[in-house]
């Protein structure tokens, strides 16, 4: 494990969290040259059909302990119709919403419930605005652990009751996920339960990292010109740029990195904000409102990760408002067959405007990043798709 922000390196005989020298995030580093080894595009052929099929590449040392429920492997699809309209000729799209529990979330909690199982812990907490607590709810219970959720009031229905149906102990928070992050922190600290909560731990990431592992496998092995990922916390962002460096060490992409492009929501944009000022730290945002409940994160705590990594890829960052992300989720369902979130939305409408202001060149290969499904959000949308 290795500080993101000092390079300090630690073991991995224990459970971590945040750096002890920074109080920053920890990330998993590996063993190349022995893993280049047996991790060849000739040896991928024929293994399982998840994401654990890049083993080397994840965090966890025993398969026995590995928590499965199928997720990763997600469809990969050129977008011909909204590539005549929006004029982008290489229009892809990578569908998140396949996963299991609905969203790219179980790919991270897949990683990181099954470290905790290695490791033998039995109860896990986690603050969440709706995805991320069902996932981790599922993934709980199949590894029989004891989950622990605190989610704003206001989080979407859904994932309060799938939450609930898959057995977590369910805790509704006033105010924002800054709120419930901090009632989190109290029952981990009261009760000892392990704290997965976003990039405050270095297992989740993996688990997200194998989503730029899989777009570079469904792409041949070659890298696209530009992703474009909707962004609350960002470890999904953050893992994805991770997966490209990583196989440009084991020699499998050439050292062409993708343009990242972070969209949030214009009401709650601290990456945003601090990407326009050149600052590498955020401010929180004041009095997030938005109706897609994973970009409405006051502050990423991996904010200067994810500022190193636009600048370093010469992506951008840009806003989209809600009613724009609804426009977008139509646009995707009705030319693509895709029902999308709304940070679903944002990113098609993200693709529209930077196409528009020629971010996006006229032969780049364009992947969008569709992290979640709009059946979580059916109780936000009716009145956009089905009226009052």
């Amino acid at each position: 494990m290795e500080c993101s922000l000092s390079g300090e390196k630690y073991p991995i005989d224990k459970p971590m969290r945040l750096s002890p020298s920074s109080e920053k995030p920890l990330l998993a580093r590996y063993n190349f040259e022995k893993i280049s080894k047996s991790f060849t595009p000739k040896n991928l052929l024929g293994r399982r059909n998840d994401m654990w099929r890049y083993e080397e590449l994840l965090p966890v040392l025993d398969d026995e302990k590995i928590i499965s429920l199928g997720e990763g492997n997600t469809p990969f699809m050129k977008m011909n119709n909204l590539s005549k309209k929006l004029s982008i000729k290489n229009f892809f799209v990578k569908d998140e919403s396949n996963n299991p529990t609905g969203s790219f979330k179980a790919r991270g909690l897949s990683a990181a419930i099954s470290k905790a199982n290695e490791y033998g812990i039995k109860g896990i907490v986690m603050p969440s605005a709706g995805n991320a607590a069902g996932a981790m709810s599922a993934y709980a219970s199949k590894a029989n652990m004891e989950a622990n959720v605190f989610m704003p009031k206001d989080a979407p229905l859904a994932n309060k009751m799938e939450c609930a149906a898959f057995g977590a102990n369910v805790n509704l928070v006033d105010g924002f996920i800054s709120d419930a992050g901090k009632a989190s922190a109290v029952a981990a600290e009261k009760y000892g339960y392990f704290d997965v909560s976003t990039l405050k731990e270095p297992y989740r990431v993996e688990g997200k990292k194998t989503m730029g592992l899989e777009i570079a496998e469904q792409m041949n092995w070659e890298v696209p010109d530009v992703i474009i990922y909707p962004t609350g916390g960002g470890t999904g962002i953050v893992g994805i740029w991770k997966a490209f460096e990583e196989l440009e060490k084991l020699s499998l992409v050439s050292s062409k990195k993708p343009k990242m492009v972070v969209v949030q929501a214009e009401g709650c944009s601290p990456l945003v904000d601090a990407y326009e000022k050149n600052e590498k730290f955020a401010k929180p945002f004041e009095n997030p409102k938005t109706l897609a409940a994973g970009m409405r994160v006051p502050l990423a705590v991996g904010d200067f990760i994810i500022y190193d990594i636009l600048h370093k890829s010469k992506g951008t960052a840009i806003r989209i408002n809600d009613e724009e992300m609804l426009e977008g989720v139509s646009l995707l369902a009705s030319e693509e067959g895709i029902f999308a979130a709304p940070e679903g939305g944002a990113i098609v409408m993200a693709s529209k405007k930077l196409r528009e202001n020629n971010f996006i060149k006229d032969t780049d290969k364009v992947v969008l990043v569709n992290t979640g499904s709009a059946y979580k959000y059916l109780d936000m949308m009716e009145k956009r798709f089905w009226g009052d």
